[in-house]
C-alpha cells in the first residue's frame, strides 16, 4: 500500500466522521493531491494564494479549498471566485476586501475568523475584545456578502500538552459561547477548526470539528 494511502486509512480511522479532515496541500503536486482525491477526499488546504489559484485550474472542481494561511487583503480577489472557507480572518479591513470581492462574484463567501490562543508572535489572531466588536459589526450587516461559520485557533507549538489542551479548551469555551449570543442571517458559528499534525486528537478530545492535517498524510513539505 501507498504511504498516502495508508495514512488516510488510519486518519479515516481515528478522525470521527463528525469531524472534517482538511488535507492541507501545500507544497505537494497535483499528483499527490489526486492520490487522496481518488481516494475519497475532498477538503484541501492551502496557505499561499498563488499555489492555491494555479491548483484550482488544475484539478477537479468539486474540490473544496480552504485557504487556511495569514491572508493579504491585495491578494483576495484571486480566491474570491472560487474558495470554500476562508479560515483565517483576522481583522476589520481584510473582511471588508473579502466583503467587496464576494459582491463582485455575486456569491456569500464562508469564513472563520482567527482567534489568537498561543502566546507566540509568530500566529496571528485577534483577542477577545476585538473579536467580539468584529462580529457586532457583522451582526448589524456591514458585511453582507460574508458568512461567518465559526472560529479557528492555533495552538503553540509545545511538547506541553497540558498546555495544548488548555489553549484548546478556552478556544471550545469561547466557541460555546458565541453560538448561544451570535445568531443571525450572516453568522452561524457551527465550525471550530483547531488541530494540526502534531496535536489534532488533544484538538478533537476538546471539541475541534476540523482539523488541518498536511504532513502526515503526504510527508515532510517540499
Amino acid at each position: 500500500m501507498h504511504p498516502i494511502e495508508d495514512s488516510f486509512k488510519y486518519l479515516r480511522d481515528v478522525i470521527p466522521s463528525s469531524v472534517t479532515l482538511v488535507a492541507v496541500s501545500k507544497t505537494k503536486s497535483g499528483q499527490e493531491i489526486m492520490e487522496l482525491y481518488n481516494l475519497g477526499q475532498r477538503d484541501f488546504g492551502e496557505n499561499k494564494v498563488q499555489e492555491l489559484t494555479a491548483k484550482y485550474e488544475e484539478l477537479p472542481k468539486d474540490i473544496k479549498w480552504h485557504f487556511i494561511g495569514h491572508l493579504q487583503r491585495n491578494k483576495v480577489k484571486y480566491i474570491a471566485p472560487f474558495v470554500h472557507l476562508i479560515h483565517s480572518v483576522d481583522s476589520r479591513d481584510t473582511l471588508k476586501e473579502i466583503d467587496k470581492r464576494a459582491a463582485q462574484h455575486e456569491r456569500n463567501i464562508n469564513c472563520l475568523i482567527q482567534v489568537a490562543i498561543s502566546d507566540e508572535e509568530s500566529k496571528f489572531g485577534l483577542d477577545h475584545s476585538s473579536l467580539l466588536g468584529l462580529l457586532d459589526e457583522i451582526k448589524a450587516v456591514e458585511f453582507p456578502n460574508i458568512h461567518i461559520s465559526g472560529l479557528m485557533g492555533m495552538g503553540t507549538n509545545t511538547s506541553d500538552v497540558k498546555k495544548t489542551r488548555s489553549e484548546f479548551n478556552g478556544l471550545k469555551n469561547l466557541f460555546d459561547e458565541l453560538k448561544q449570543t451570535y445568531s443571525t442571517e450572516n453568522i452561524d458559528i457551527k465550525t471550530l477548526s483547531m488541530g494540526m499534525t502534531g496535536d489534532f486528537t488533544i484538538a478533537i478530545e476538546e471539541g475541534s470539528n476540523m482539523v488541518r492535517i498536511g504532513s502526515l498524510l503526504f510527508g515532510p513539505r517540499n
